[in-house]
């Protein structure tokens, strides 16, 4: 039998589309899509709590290239 997929949450989703917004803004900032990709997951945790406290992708991104 096959598994169905899991259904993620409105949240989830939400956190998922601002980090994909967020990478954009760090390759604009100079890093390859492959390093911005690698960042956020590196760095999710904190990411999150970016999410969290309110900061637009763009926000994060300048303080993670700061």
């Amino acid at each position: 039998m096959a598994k169905k997929k899991e259904e993620l949450d409105p949240e989830t989703l939400e956190l998922i589309n601002w980090c994909i917004e967020v990478e954009g803004f760090l390759v604009k900032g100079g890093a390859t899509q492959q390093q911005a990709q690698e960042h956020i997951e590196e760095q999710v945790e904190w990411f999150t709590d970016q999410f969290y406290e309110g900061l637009t992708p763009e926000e994060a991104a300048r303080e993670a290239l700061a």
